[in-house]
């Protein structure tokens, strides 16, 4: 064969070898193609520009007004907590708590001074065993009354009083009594439904031999509430961002019109907002949300919640992962574990989404480690990274919606009763500080960069140099002591 026969093999080869390179590179960005659609998917659907917040702000406003006109008039319940009576730093002595909460126990011993002194705290933690939350409301009080007896016999003082933080929503009779409306965050013991809490947790303190009672009955915001005021006299409400979320505030009773018979003459009331079950309408449910909801006790309820709290935003991002493989082969053919719910948890989307090494080896070893995806290549990790920043996004955005809409119902946000007037001040600034609670804020950095960011956008730079986000530490544990120690005094403080 001659030199231009060679050379024309040669070409031919060379023309085979690009076409089978362009071909290559064509059905790798077909496969592709399937799950860039998911991702401007989400992308489209969990946007939350500030004009949108703002509408989620003015919609959860009114929902607050509705909730204190009368019951059930409102998605947010607006409870009365009979707590009219904050720390006032004069209370001294032993005190005990007990914080039940998603996700765990916890038993507090509080010793206090006088002048907002803390002397000394013990605290210990139990994780709730998975059969108690859908067992027996007998076996779940008394398993909470035996851990505190063993705590207090090994502390060996049962204190002057009993702080309950009841992290679930329940109707206050009295600032000892309440009856649970319902349970949230994946408990379900449906006998405990419409139980005074306080009198079964006494019940079973008294099985155990303690003597022992509840003198004072809250949810986790009102003990956030109370240790950051017990710091600050300028805290007006508390949020809790963790694996739940809620908030609570202080409002004047001239305000309310519903349960005149629970208010006191100290003229204001700490009322816990509920603002888990609010649905915002300006923000749809995505399919991935909605597919969440069918998988979950509590059917299309719980809207704010599980866009927002720590319980569930891993969980979206698996359902947004399990549609992506379903669609497309970006995570390989071995992705069985993309079907198992809840396996993908929040701290592990924390984590992907502050890995900032260059080729994000966190990312692909949560993968591997947690969903059992090996070999993960780095443009399907920036896939992955970028979906958990998303979700990440949407959520914090919403909490910082929710807190600006507890300022605008107080008169604190520079607007009249959320009209769409740029925000101004007007007369002598208030400082306003929010007492921040939850895992998913103080951890999480990412997510709280995202929070602060939006309200300072919602605000604007006037308004927002007035409010002050604190993080309070143990807030709902030390807070419950707090109060009880203030309500087993002899002094008559309001807020």
């Amino acid at each position: 064969m001659g030199g231009a026969g060679w050379l024309r093999v040669a070409a031919a080869v060379t023309c085979a070898l690009a076409t089978a390179m362009v071909v290559q590179r064509v059905v790798a960005w077909r496969r592709w193609l399937p799950a860039m659609a998911v991702q401007r998917d989400v992308e489209e659907s969990f946007a939350t520009p500030t004009e949108r917040l703002q509408r989620v702000v003015n919609s959860l406003a009114v929902e607050m007004f509705a909730g204190l006109a009368s019951e059930d008039a409102s998605k947010v319940r607006m409870l009365l907590t009979c707590v009219d009576s904050l720390p006032d730093v004069s209370e001294e002595g032993i005190y005990y708590a007990v914080d039940i909460g998603g996700t765990g126990f916890r038993f507090l011993k509080v010793q206090l001074g006088a002048g907002s002194t803390i002397i000394n705290q013990k605290i210990e933690r139990q994780p709730v065993k998975k059969e108690l939350m859908k067992g027996t409301s007998e076996d779940f009080f008394n398993s909470i009354a035996s851990t505190l007896k063993n705590f207090i016999e090994r502390e060996g003082d049962e204190g002057r009083a009993l702080g309950f933080t009841f992290s679930f929503p329940v109707r206050q009779f009295s600032i000892t009594s309440g009856s649970l409306i319902r349970w949230t965050k994946e408990f379900s013991i449906e006998e405990a439904i419409g139980q005074d809490v306080a009198q079964c947790l006494n019940e079973a303190l008294e099985r155990n031999g303690l003597n022992l009672k509840v003198n004072a009955l809250m949810n986790n915001t009102v003990g956030t509430l109370a240790l950051g005021h017990y710091y600050d006299e300028d805290t007006i409400a508390a949020v809790i961002i963790g694996a739940g979320t809620n908030a609570c505030y202080i409002e004047r009773n001239e305000a309310i019109t519903k349960c005149q018979c629970l208010l006191t003459n100290s003229g204001q009331t700490v009322v816990n907002v509920e603002w888990g079950s609010f649905c915002p309408p300006q923000i749809p449910l995505t399919p991935y949300d909605i597919c969440f909801h069918n998988e979950t006790p509590n059917y299309y309820d719980q809207g704010f919640e599980k866009m927002i709290s720590g319980m569930y935003l891993g969980e979206i991002a698996r359902l947004v992962f399990h549609k992506m493989a379903q669609e497309s082969d970006v995570f390989g053919t071995d992705v069985d574990g993309l079907a198992i719910p809840f396996i993908l948890s929040t701290p592990c989307l924390a984590a992907i989404c502050e890995d900032d090494s260059l080729d994000l080896k966190e990312v692909g070893s949560i993968l591997e480690e947690h969903l059992k995806i090996h070999n993960v290549p780095l443009k399907t990790r920036r896939l992955v990274q970028r979906v958990c920043d998303i979700i990440t996004q949407r959520a914090a955005r919403l909490a910082a919606a929710g807190i600006v809409a507890i300022l605008q119902k107080l008169g604190r946000d520079g607007t009249l009763c959320g009209t769409t007037r740029v925000r101004s001040m007007t007369g002598v600034p208030k400082r306003s500080v929010i007492a921040i609670e939850g895992g998913l804020y103080q951890e999480y950095s990412v997510f709280r960069e995202y929070l602060n960011e939006a309200v300072l956008e919602i605000l604007g730079e006037e308004i927002a140099a007035t409010v002050v986000l604190k993080v309070v530490e143990e807030g709902s544990g030390l807070g419950a002591a707090l109060i009880a120690a203030a309500y087993s005094s002899t002094r008559n403080n309001s807020i």
